[in-house]
């Protein structure tokens, strides 16, 4: 395998990293139903003092073709281009907490070398514990709480907070493999993922990365500021409310959910 240093850059300019941070992660670019994880990752960008830890090789992760970047045209000529990121940032939550953030796309490529790429920051920085989340349709209603299934080897966290316990292959996310290699080294690690009613999945529904957010405060005890997305998620129920009444089919579909969402519940 490549050096794995050979994938990031770490800013030189930074020289005092806190050790033992928690590190937060989320990426967009496979499932991302609700837009749970860019909602959060959004949230934070746009909230929290951070600033750019280490940036990663795209022309070694991203496969443009599949994913093209956007160029910027104004009327005869190109303006502005605006290139895929990947990157671990160094926060603060509202407390003034320091925190690790990675956040960006999924890489397409050399996941391995990846994967070690990210045990050598863990190693390097000294990270206390990781946590990712990231989001899947789910057949259950937009009128009951958003449902988690938790893995990794943080068993306070799944007790509490796993609903769903399948045993079932999944398609990999990369970040499903850091979690499997953190465990093999017994490193603290756990994977939200959050189950979003299938008809919202290709939706912005803001109490996704509401519930995102919980859960990274469930793991970390970092705080962050929700009460803009919370508004908006209420509007966005609301509207979803006046949909389901004005549609016969779709008043059925939700009723039909929410008889099984509850039968499951009460059987577990």
């Amino acid at each position: 395998m490549a050096n794995p240093e050979d994938l990031y850059t770490v800013n030189g300019d930074i020289v005092d990293v806190p050790r033992g941070l928690a590190l937060v992660a989320g990426f967009t670019g496979f499932a991302d139903a609700g837009s749970a994880v860019s909602g959060f990752t959004e949230a934070l960008l746009d909230t929290v003092n951070h600033e750019m830890l280490a940036t990663f090789d795209n022309d070694a992760l991203y496969d443009y073709r599949a994913r093209r970047p956007m160029m910027h045209f104004d009327q005869d000529h190109l303006v502005d281009y605006s290139p895929p990121s990947l990157a671990l940032h160094l926060a603060q939550d509202d407390m003034g907490r320091d925190f690790l953030l990675l956040v960006g796309y999924e890489p397409d490529f050399r996941w391995e070398q990846f994967t070690a790429a990210i045990l050598d920051i863990v190693e390097r920085f000294e990270v206390s514990t990781t946590t990712w989340v990231h989001a899947i349709p789910m057949p259950v209603p937009h009128t009951r709480p958003i449902g988690m299934t938790v893995s990794g080897n943080r068993a306070e966290l799944i007790d509490s907070y796993s609903v769903w316990r399948p045993t079932t292959g999944v398609p990999a996310n990369v970040l499903h493999l850091v979690e499997y290699r953190l465990q093999e080294i017994d490193h603290p690690v756990a994977g939200f993922v959050l189950l979003i009613p299938h008809y919202l999945a290709d939706t912005e529904f803001p109490d996704a990365a509401v519930k995102s957010l919980e859960a990274i405060s469930a793991a970390t005890g970092l705080l962050f500021a929700t009460d803009a997305l919370r508004e908006t998620g209420r509007e966005f129920i609301a509207k979803i409310g006046g949909q389901v009444a004005g549609n016969t089919e779709l008043a059925r579909l939700v009723g039909t959910l929410e008889e099984r969402y509850d039968s499951y519940m009460e059987g577990n």
